[in-house]
């Protein structure tokens, strides 16, 4: 699939993109464990009409928040090989998020180009470091985005999009702006259990990009299901807002898991509906945070739900590539 029918203008903008993120194995796991975890991870989605993957970069973000960590911070495996031993699974293109450095411009370069020269990876979604504040030698993220965007691998080139921090004293959809101008061709937000959060994102977005005389990047929405009081703890630690009465409905249903996708249909339903969705290229992104079973058999659930929901309002894309 090339990137002009991934994130490009090869898709109409009422066309969707369809994805789903995963997070790597654990630093710690045989190279057999791996296999199996990539191998169970294709045959999870092979039955999913799907464009691609997303695969994350954690980081253990030390004094992001003031609360502490609901699951200990494990590291894990490259982003970049499980990425690319993906790729070779399922022949699709994987998106891998990348932490910006603490790196020189040069050291940066050195990892661009043996990232695509030893790993095939052409799309990355770049992150600064929640305490980069804290770190004088990491680059600046926006500087991070022009020297991708300049390399001659011709990387896609995509960041976050985070509606909780959108508001008048800081503009998420102006710093959307600045790193589409660096190089960013496409966005993916942080999970929706708030859908006024990234109407309103969206709607500013929308009309700061008519204003400023620019063509909208893609805005892929992230969804997860939430099945437990952990992963709900963890959901919130991780800064998505979930307000009280949502979190209650779920906890307290007897089957929680199904509650939140029926939840997650419903926000997506009001986003769909507003006249910014029609106004920007759009796309859905499904992931779990969990590690139990029930949870990523739900996250499987809640993907054809909102695909389902996708195609309610006629703008499912049918070029799901090989």
């Amino acid at each position: 699939m090339t990137e002009a029918s991934l994130f490009g203008s090869g898709l109409q903008p009422a066309r969707f993109v369809f994805l789903y993120g995963t997070t790597p194995p654990r630093a710690d796991a045989t190279p057999e464990q791996v296999s199996r975890a990539a191998e169970r991870l294709a045959e999870r989605v092979r039955g999913l009409p799907l464009n691609g993957l997303v695969v994350y970069d954690i980081q253990d973000e030390v004094g992001r928040v003031a609360a502490p960590r609901p699951f200990p911070f494990l590291p894990t495996i490259a982003p970049r090989s499980y990425s690319c031993r993906l790729a070779a699974l399922t022949r699709k293109p994987v998106v891998t998020y990348k932490c910006v450095p603490d790196t020189t411009e040069a050291g940066w370069t050195s990892w661009l180009t043996e990232t695509r020269r030893d790993y095939g990876i052409d799309h990355l979604s770049l992150v600064g470091r929640p305490s980069s504040r804290d770190v004088s030698g990491t680059m600046p993220l926006l500087r991070a985005v022009e020297l991708a965007a300049a390399h001659p691998a011709h990387f896609t080139l995509g960041g976050v999009a985070i509606a909780e921090r959108h508001g008048t004293v800081r503009s998420e959809s102006l710093r959307m702006l600045k790193k589409a101008a660096a190089g960013c061709s496409f966005f993916i937000s942080q999970a929706v259990y708030d859908a006024g959060k990234t109407i309103a994102l969206l709607t500013d977005y929308a009309r700061d990009c008519a204003e400023e005389g620019v063509m909208p990047r893609r805005v892929v929405l992230t969804f997860v299901p939430c099945g437990r009081e952990r992963t709900l703890e963890f959901i919130r630690w991780l800064g998505i807002t979930m307000d009280n009465d949502t979190a209650a409905a779920i906890l307290t249903d007897a089957t929680p898991a199904r509650k939140s996708i029926s939840i997650c249909r419903h926000h997506l339903r009001a986003i769909l509906s507003q006249d910014c969705a029609r106004r920007l290229p759009l796309g859905l992104n499904v992931e779990t945070v969990s590690i139990y079973k029930d949870e990523i058999d739900a996250s499987i659930e809640l993907y054809h739900a909102l695909h389902e929901v996708v195609r309610e309002f006629g703008q499912e894309n049918e070029d799901f590539g090989s």
